[in-house]
């Protein structure tokens, strides 16, 4: 497991869109993960915890860690914006 699988700019079994090398270790300076890489289907999101346990699981540490962690809260403020949207109001 590579640090790239979970990354936005990784072209699956080529290389970075950026042109960087792919790392050995599970550190890149230009990590942008992908919600959609930790959860293929939406419905599996459970909470931002999930995704980082899974994340520390994987061996996830430092910038990238917390790059993880900006992820998953901006996904449950999106995921909690849309179900209130969803919601009819009551008269």
């Amino acid at each position: 497991m590579i640090v790239c699988e979970f990354c936005l700019q990784y072209v699956r079994d080529s290389e970075c869109k950026l042109g960087l090398k792919i790392p050995k270790g599970m550190s890149c300076r230009e990590f942008a993960p992908g919600m959609d890489k930790f959860c293929a289907n939406p419905k599996d999101f459970v909470s931002p915890n999930q995704i980082v346990q899974m994340a520390q699981y994987f061996g996830f540490k430092g910038t990238e860690l917390k790059k993880v962690k900006v992820m998953a809260a901006t996904e449950e403020v999106i995921r909690t914006q849309t179900a209130a949207a969803a919601v009819p109001a009551v008269s």
